[in-house]
């Protein structure tokens, strides 16, 4: 499976739980996590292969699956530590792709829209004042203009896809983690990965 796949296996299919090492405590010394090696090193002391069986039964989450999600959990800081770890988890469990706001392009629009029974028109606000001479005398009349936004904002569309390149990186650590280690028992990941940058046409 590519590692997509295999994350929205474990957390969609089996379920597999994220368990997110405590914040540290003062009070109570540092606090710990574990991810791969405990796993190894509980599977060492055990002596033999864990026999899960081959079928999801009741609540039984396969082996390979929580040791996914115990390489997950483990993501380190630089990649965005336990808040990317849950934004993995989620969407994978979702079965989603971040959004990464295919086709937009910054429109400009006005800022608010009014409806009347003639239709829609853009709204306007006063910007000052002009002297007109009309019908032989001078008259003072409103300027008015249309306040307008750039919709959606370039900063939300740069935002959207920095969140995805960091989701893209985060999987990428995840699939070499598994590749590298050779840990899981009944399936193999492929280095296949989602597309870097699905915004860049050629």
């Amino acid at each position: 499976m590519s590692v997509q796949q295999a994350l929205e296996w474990a957390f969609r299919t089996e379920c597999a739980q994220l368990e997110l090492p405590e914040p540290s405590d003062p009070e109570r010394g540092q606090g710990f996590g574990f991810g791969l090696e405990y796993v190894l090193m509980q599977r060492a002391a055990l002596g033999c292969k864990i026999d899960g069986g081959q079928y999801k039964m009741g609540t039984y989450t396969h082996e390979d699956a929580e040791v996914i999600a115990a390489t997950v959990a483990g993501m380190p800081d630089n990649l965005g530590g336990k808040r990317m770890a849950i934004r993995v988890a989620e969407l994978a469990r979702a079965g989603l792709t971040p959004d990464w706001m295919p086709g937009a392009v910054p429109r400009c629009v006005p800022v608010e829209m009014k409806r009347n029974r003639h239709g829609d028109h853009a709204s306007t606000v006063v910007v000052g004042t002009e002297r007109v001479l009309s019908r032989g005398k001078w008259r003072t009349v409103e300027v008015r203009a249309c306040p307008v936004t750039f919709s959606p904002h370039p900063q939300q569309i740069e935002a959207a896809r920095r969140a995805y390149d960091d989701w893209w990186r985060a999987l990428v650590w995840v699939r070499d983690g598994l590749r590298t280690s050779s840990i899981l028992r009944d399936f193999e990941i492929l280095p296949a990965m989602p597309k870097v940058m699905p915004w860049e046409t050629r």
